[in-house]
């Protein structure tokens, strides 16, 4: 009986860690903040930060990286309690303000990402982090969802296209429809 129970709250536990994951991974990463991120890596204003990054003390940049990263999680925070308060349209502000210097901080760590690793304490807790993110994408459960959401994707994809071209093709008999009555409109107000 322990058992099962206890196998039940590690599979809720393992469903949450990968629902939280995949929300982050593909919706806000890929949808949202790589455009962001990609965005910032190609502004000249932020190459030549770049190139001065090379110079700087890394205790500097670990601080500076830090400190972003402080901000940007207690915002993130904090949207979460804005939205679990009832505020959801203030948390989705903040929450969305936060992405493009969630971007930027992630694009300080690329680009000093070998300063950061001079600090033993921070490369071990980043290759924790990875051990544990590659764990969770392992899990069967994280494949499975990938896989139905790759699925989904797909139909979607599908659902849309076919919609768009019996909608709004050139010779759709919708898109006739609408055309004549919006030309029958406009001749009724011309008289």
């Amino acid at each position: 009986m322990f058992t099962m129970i206890k196998n039940r709250i590690t599979s809720l536990f393992q469903l949450i860690l990968v629902i939280i994951y995949i929300i982050f991974e593909e919706l806000i990463w890929e949808g949202i903040a790589k455009p962001i991120y990609q965005a910032i890596h190609s502004l000249k204003i932020l190459q030549k930060i770049e190139y001065k990054l090379q110079n700087v003390n890394p205790s500097i940049v670990l601080f500076i990286f830090m400190l972003l990263l402080v901000i940007v999680e207690a915002a993130g925070i904090y949207a979460g309690i804005l939205f679990v308060s009832g505020q959801v349209f203030l948390g989705l502000v903040l929450y969305i303000s936060k992405i493009p210097i969630a971007a930027f901080t992630f694009w300080l760590f690329r680009v000093s990402e070998d300063k950061l690793m001079h600090f033993t304490w921070f490369k071990y807790l980043y290759k924790k982090i990875m051990q544990a993110i590659e764990w969770l994408k392992s899990r069967v459960m994280y494949i499975k969802t990938m896989e139905y959401l790759k699925a989904l994707k797909i139909r979607v994809k599908e659902n849309i296209k076919v919609f768009k071209s019996k909608y709004f093709a050139k010779k759709s008999p919708f898109l006739m429809k609408v055309k004549h009555l919006y030309a029958t409109i406009k001749e009724t107000l011309k008289k």
